[in-house]
């Protein structure tokens, strides 16, 4: 509540059309014309907590006939400096009438009330660059207006205060007629409250305001909440007199609680009525049981025969419409209550329902069209967006042909499942996903048994059934993950649903009849092909997605993800900007990642830190214009009071658009953007993102020591790049591995040794054939990052490298990274995942990856743009690897001492 304050004489004069604000009402204005604009920056922006206005109500001329109390006369004095005149706030400057045609028009109230802010926000509408001001007003007191100024653009009044001293309060509250008003009107208040709550099942919150507030402050909030009409509100204002003042709430509270009580009659009768027509409802179904007893049902239209009809209209084929009609008579015979009854009627809905004809209307396949879309859609994947291209051409010329089974493979994040999504926008079908990560159990694809309690059908024909169209595209999500146990294999159960000879009749178990699946087209993801079994990877044609280059990250992360999470995010171009640089920065030190998803975390974390920034611009300037905001106690009482919600925002003041307490502030703040956009530079992103991840130098510093080799790796999660560490110590010549290893690299690491021992004499490591490179020592290899499990044969280059580097206590190169099988003769077999791992190599800054002789074949795949800024070298031999690791070629040049 407002506290009592000191009036100056004169006070800035803010009109109201047909509105009243009551003291201690709270109303929340937008002020956008140029008067109203001029009188909030000089009278409360500039004085800040000191500003004061006076809210004075104006109405028509017409409606005066009805007016109550006083308006403003034409003969009103004028100070110093000031003109006198009659007034009248119109639609905007350029629209006022003249003095004669004011007085015709419009009329002042001779009473107001004294007001200060409590939230005031500064702002400029683009583009026009006009300033308004949102302002949250707080009633303080009754004046009366002596006399009624203009000064510059709005108006000023000389005022006296109408409230009571202190000591006319005291007397009055001795007054036993006053006594008597206040507590009708506590009690009134009081039951209106409890109603309130009890309906809105609020804390009792707003009763604190009858023990703390005066009782002819509390008249004006209570009145203030209610819809009442102008002239009412007006007569409230005028009444000065406290004793008045108090009746008249009373009699408006006790008409708020007579209108509740005619609701809930009303609410109490309809839901009696309801009740009425519940049990009428039920004396119907046991009619209905009774006549079926008697075998005197004669209702044509009960659920049994509109179910008929339904599946009569589904287009089944001949012989499952035969096996549907034998589970329709059976279902006639028996009653809703026997045990069978439910399940075998959700058995015929579900036939009912599938799609055994309806199809989605193709439009004319165009593949000028397809390949924009797919253009615009994904940026690069050229060999992937040509497969997609001639599966559309084939498509084109032959519509019934049965196209293969797509499976995509590739690490997280580089658009596999959105590749899917975009063959069915190009195809005009429905799409539709399925996840099979996770799944073990052979019933979600095939569905259980009608035999078994709660049994269902498979992932496939509930899907189906779902989307309402036999030629869908459905993706088979992860498909790599499937696993199996005693509950059968799911990916054995995919061998019938993706082999084009068999899925034209295919056998769900809950179905129990055939189902095309033909006309589906299949696209399966995974993001390694080690856990598919073979049979079910022979039915499938495999389009691998390696990932991405640095420059491709750029240009998706500028196209695509930078717009999306802008949108996401609630921002423009014009609040925040993101650099090309910035964005580089980004994918080079804080992710190294095949896909782009972390990219995408990374740039949403900007988003939500320039959003943080903006909302705070733009959300309320305080008055001393560094966020401050002025509220008395009982402010977020009033505030959160279902009761107290003020009703005064929503009216025709045509200078100021009035706002609504329970609007969005996001509507209020659209209004305002701010001067400049927020640009990313490397002090926000270390600030946001924190320091960076990823350094180029990390290579350099692994192999600063002897005993460090540097490899390439494959993993689900696209290339990586590999350090391993050898060192020997005072022993028995025993072999020690960690860095949990898997059976195979285990076996390269000793074929490593073995190859090494063998070669030390010709590699100048033993100073002569007698001499054993484990005498007196053992040798212990470890594969950083201890947690990740790690295996497969790519490592033997690597391994021989690191164990030539101890013994010969020389470096290898920080910029060289290798990776190749060996053999325990020396051969550099090939390997997989080339592209992976030189893409791996580029996105840590090596320069050089030495690759076996025969993965010459597998460059054609990396990008050029990647092989230009790049040296590939190419080992038949253990030897050719080595020569190319050092600096100084191979150790056999120079002699090593033990």
């Amino acid at each position: 509540m407002a506290e009592s304050v000191e009036l100056p004489s004169r006070l800035g004069i803010l009109p109201f059309r047909n509105k009243v604000l009551l003291p201690g009402a709270i109303i929340r204005i937008r002020c956008t014309s140029p008067s109203s604009v001029k009188l909030v920056e000089q009278e409360l922006w500039q004085r800040e907590e000191k500003g004061l206005i006076g809210i004075l109500p104006v109405r028509d001329a017409a409606e005066t006939t009805t007016a109550i109390g006083p308006v403003l006369s034409q003969d009103v004095g004028s100070d110093s400096g000031e003109r006198s005149s009659r007034v009248h706030v119109g639609a905007s400057d350029s629209h006022r009438l003249d003095a004669k045609n004011q007085q015709e028009n419009m009329h002042w109230h001779t009473r107001g009330v004294a007001a200060r802010a409590l939230h005031l926000s500064r702002g400029v509408e683009k583009p026009s660059g006009r300033v308004t001001y949102i302002v949250v007003l707080e009633g303080l007191c009754r004046f009366s207006v002596q006399e009624l100024s203009t000064r510059g653009t709005y108006y000023t009044a000389r005022i006296s205060p109408l409230e009571m001293t202190k000591a006319e309060m005291e007397q009055v509250g001795q007054d036993p007629d006053f006594m008597t008003l206040s507590r009708q009107f506590k009690a009134a208040a009081t039951e209106l409250i409890s109603i309130l709550e009890q309906k809105q099942k609020t804390e009792g919150r707003t009763k604190v305001l009858l023990e703390t507030v005066p009782v002819h402050k509390l008249a004006d909030i209570f009145v203030a909440s209610f819809e009442i009409s102008f002239e009412e509100q007006l007569s409230m204002l005028d009444s000065v007199d406290l004793k008045v003042r108090l009746s008249k709430a009373i009699e408006l509270v006790d008409r708020h609680l007579q209108s509740i009580r005619v609701a809930e009659k009303i609410t109490q009768k309809v839901e009696g009525q309801l009740s009425k027509s519940q049990k009428e409802f039920l004396l119907r179904q046991q009619m209905r049981a009774i006549k079926e007893e008697l075998g005197d049902n004669d209702d044509d239209e009960d659920d049994v025969a509109a179910l008929e009809r339904k599946m009569q209209s589904a287009g089944m084929p001949s012989n499952i419409w035969k096996h549907a009609q034998r589970e329709l008579r059976r279902l006639k015979k028996m009653q809703p209550q026997q045990p069978g009854y439910n399940s075998s009627r959700v058995y015929l809905e579900l036939l009912a329902d599938l799609p055994w004809q309806k199809a989605s209307e193709e439009h004319e396949l165009d593949l000028k069209a397809a390949k924009e879309h797919l253009d615009s859609d994904h940026y690069g994947l050229v060999k992937v967006k040509q497969r997609i291209i001639e599966y559309l051409a084939v498509r084109k010329l032959k519509p019934d042909a049965r196209g293969p089974v797509l499976c995509f493979v590739g690490p997280p994040g580089v658009g596999k499942t959105s590749l899917a999504s975009s063959i069915a926008a190009a195809l005009g079908r429905k799409f539709i996903r399925i996840s099979l990560g996770g799944v073990k159990d052979e019933a979600d694809i095939r569905g259980h048994r009608r035999t078994y309690i709660g049994s269902m059908p498979g992932r496939l024909i509930d899907g189906l059934k779902r989307v309402a169209v036999c030629n869908p595209v459905m993706l088979l999500d992860e498909i790599d993950k499937t696993g199996s146990d005693v509950r059968g294999d799911p990916a054995s159960a995919l061998l019938e649903v993706l082999d084009p000879e068999q899925n034209n009749a295919f056998n769900d178990h809950y179905l129990n009849v055939p189902f095309d699946l033909s006309k589906v087209v299949f696209v399966a993801t995974a993001n390694r092909l080690q856990p598919i079994p073979p049979p079910l990877l022979d039915r499938m044609e495999v389009i691998e997605l390696p990932g991405y280059t640095p420059e491709e990250k750029l240009k998706i992360a500028m196209r695509h993800l930078i717009p999306r999470v802008l949108e996401q995010h609630g921002l423009s171009s014009e609040l925040l900007q993101i650099p090309e640089a910035m964005v580089k920065h980004v994918i080079q030190r804080y992710t190294r990642e095949a896909g782009v998803r972390n990219l995408e975390r990374n740039l949403a974390a900007l988003a939500r830190a320039a959003a943080v920034r903006v909302a705070e611009q733009e959300q309320a300037v305080p008055l001393s214009k560094d966020v401050h905001r002025l509220a008395s106690p009982l402010l977020e009482n009033r505030l959160a009071s279902p009761l107290l919600e003020n009703r005064l925002a929503d009216g025709g003041e045509v200078e100021m658009e009035v706002i609504p307490m329970a609007v969005n502030n996001h509507e209020i703040s659209s209004a305002f953007r701010i001067a400049s956009p927020l640009v990313v530079d490397e002090a926000m992103l270390e600030k946001v993102l924190g320091p960076p991840r990823f350094d180029d130098r990390e290579a350099a510093e692994r192999v600063a020591t002897p005993g460090v080799s540097v490899g390439l790796v494959w993993t689900a999660f696209g290339g990586e790049v590999q350090f391993v560490e050898a060192t020997a110590t005072v022993g028995k010549g025993e072999l020690h591995l960690t860095g949990q290893l898997g059976d195979v690299i285990k076996e390269s690491a000793q074929i490593a040794l073995t190859w090494v021992r063998a070669r030390a004499t010709d590699l100048k490591l033993a100073a002569s054939e007698g001499i054993s490179l484990l005498e007196g020592r053992d040798v212990h290899i470890h594969f950083p990052a201890g947690a990740v499990p790690k295996d497969g044969p790519s490592a033997g280059v690597t391994l021989v490298t690191a164990l030539v580097s101890l013994f010969s206590q020389k470096r290898m190169r920080a910029d060289t990274a290798m990776t190749g099988e060996m053999t325990l003769r020396g051969l550099v077999l090939p390997v997989g995942g080339v592209k992976d791992k030189i893409l791996a190599a580029h996105r840590c800054g090596v320069k050089r990856v030495i690759l076996p002789e025969r993965n010459l074949k597998d460059l054609v795949e990396v990008p050029t743009e990647v092989l230009a800024n790049m040296e590939i070298l190419l080992a038949k031999q253990m030897e050719d690897v080595l020569e190319q690791a050092f600096e100084d070629g191979c150790p056999w040049r120079q002699h090593s001492k033990l």
